[in-house]
Formats: C-alpha cells, structure tokens, sequence
C-alpha cells in the first residue's frame, strides 16, 4: 500500500520533526510514503473572507497536483473514527483496488471545498482544535497504529 500525506506548511519545530521522522520510518515497514510539505498562501493579519476563500482556491490547486487513490481530507466536520476503525477502512480500501490512500491536512484556514468534495473520507481527529504541525504527528501515529492493528500487532491496547 502506498500512503500519501499532503500538508500545507513545514514543521517548524524540531521537536515535531523528530516525532514525524520516527513514524515514518517506522511506516517503512508497512508501506511507501510519500510526503508533500506545500507551501502555504501569506494572508494578511486579519483576512477577509474573500481573502481566505481565494488563498483556500490556490492552495487547493497545489494539493491536486498529489492528490490520487482514496483521497481523505482532514476536516472538522469530518467523521471520528475510532483507530480499529481507520485501520479498517485503509484495509477495505487496499482490498477494493485502492493501492494509495492520500490524507490531506489543510492550512490554519482548512481546505476548500473541492478538496473536500474530492474525499471518499472527511476525516476529523477530534471537536477539539489542535495546530496543524501536532495534526501532523497524530495523523501519522494514527496510520501506524491502523497497520499495527490490521497486522495484529501489540502497539495498539
């Protein structure tokens, strides 16, 4: 299976980058990844609306460029899946032909709409509002541990 993560922005913080290279290289093992670090729309301090919805369109743009197979925008009003249940949709997914399964982590703005309308999954981690960088790092323990799950493996009580 191949998993493609695309995000808006760069881990700024070395302690986060530490955190996603541990998880991806244990994704190694299970998987190709593919990570794609886009680069954000500058907004100004206090955006329009119109300003945000034209930022959101641009950046949509970037992210179709490496959006493919099972597409699964992050979003708020996404559904909560518990981890034995994200491990079994990316199985479901492998078993129909789906070999990649591309998450998707918007700006501080979220993402378009068309990206969304492009997800066979909203994905939402929580009600609660996390940063984008710590997303990042959830997100990926998260499709660890849905490999670890469908593996049978003991990292996941």
């Amino acid at each position: 299976m191949n998993i493609n993560l695309i995000v808006m922005g760069k881990l700024k913080e070395d302690y986060l980058r530490s955190a996603c290279a541990e998880y991806i290289k244990r994704l190694g093992r299970y998987c190709s990844f593919e990570l794609h670090e886009l680069d954000e729309c500058r907004l100004s301090d206090d955006p329009s609306d119109k300003e945000i919805a034209a930022a959101l369109k641009k950046e949509a743009e970037q992210i179709k460029k490496y959006a493919k197979g099972m597409i699964v925008p992050m979003c708020i009003e996404g559904k909560q899946l518990t981890s034995p249940e994200l491990s079994q949709k990316m199985t479901e997914a492998g078993v129909s032909g789906q070999s990649t399964v591309t998450f998707i982590i918007g700006s501080s703005f979220g993402l378009d709409d068309g990206i969304k309308s492009m997800g066979a999954l909203k994905l939402s981690m929580s009600k609660m509002t996390f940063p984008h960088q710590l997303a990042r790092v959830m997100l990926l323990e998260q499709i660890y541990r849905a490999f670890q799950i469908a593996e049978g493996g003991k990292y996941h009580k």
